[in-house]
């Protein structure tokens, strides 16, 4: 059961909740790593993916948007280092190269990276459009 706040401007963002899905996905694909993972791998992989949208979440709750960019750039460190450790996960074939939470984790890299350039653009004064050009506004 999802959990609803009163002011939550951070539930509107696509990179949040696709984050969250990410989040639960990993939790989800590390419940089966080895016993002697749990303090190492399990845990390190696990505290990324929550970081990922709960900088999202931070970000979002700031008052100006100069603010708010910094935390989708801490999210993209984030979701380099849940990169890292699921790559190692592969290499030491605790997660299938094609596990639920590595697919995720290229959809909300792109979405995040998105979310950081509309964002500086709108700091510019410009306005991402949808075709990948920018426009004045």
């Amino acid at each position: 059961m999802a959990v609803m706040a009163t002011y939550a401007p951070h539930r509107n963002l696509a990179a949040w909740r696709e984050a969250m899905t990410l989040a639960e996905l990993v939790y989800r694909d590390t419940a089966g790593f080895p016993r002697e993972e749990t303090f190492g791998l399990t845990t390190q992989s696990r505290k990324s993916a929550v970081s990922v949208p709960s900088n999202i979440a931070e970000g979002a709750g700031r008052n100006t948007t100069g603010e708010l960019i910094q935390f989708p750039g801490v999210s993209c460190g984030s979701l380099a280092e849940l990169d890292t450790q699921l790559e190692l996960a592969v290499r030491l074939r605790y997660l299938p190269a094609n596990a639920n939470a590595i697919r995720q984790l290229d959809r909300v890299g792109k979405i995040v990276r998105l979310l950081r350039k509309s964002l500086q653009e709108k700091r510019r004064g410009s306005v991402v459009r949808s075709d990948g050009g920018n426009k004045k506004g």
